[in-house]
């Protein structure tokens, strides 16, 4: 018997465990997030594998940024086995400047875990 789908609660949570830094610092978890042929469209127009990301997030600065602010969650169903989570997120940075970026994730469900396929950042401006 096939289980039900996933209630936005619960891949917003494994979406929110990637942006904390003790997720971003560790291999094991990262790899358990991430799936085998992950695909990520950056907000700077680069596009990264799972291996590139994997090692872009383990050596990145831990420069004293606020938090993430996150709005806007939306899940939509693709399969039984996957679905699509987007939303928007802005960060103020050290200089006083804010960045707004349009999110989306596809999660894909495999031997009973969620784990992120795909992931795309979009630099917008503020919600007017």
């Amino acid at each position: 018997m096939r289980s039900a789908g996933p209630d936005i609660a619960e891949i917003r949570a494994l979406e929110e465990a990637l942006h904390k830094p003790e997720v971003r610092c560790s291999r094991e978890v990262l790899e358990a997030l991430l799936a085998e042929g992950f695909v990520e469209f950056g907000a700077s127009g680069a596009v990264y594998d799972r291996a590139q990301i994997i090692e872009l997030l383990l050596h990145e600065g831990s420069e004293a940024e606020e938090p993430l602010s996150i709005e806007n969650y939306a899940l939509t169903t693709i399969s039984n086995d996957a679905v699509l989570l987007t939303y928007r997120s802005h960060r103020k940075r050290p200089d006083g400047s804010q960045r707004h970026v349009l999110r989306s994730s596809i999660w894909t469900r495999a031997a009973g875990r969620w784990q992120m396929l795909f992931h795309q950042g979009t630099v917008t401006g503020p919600v007017a």
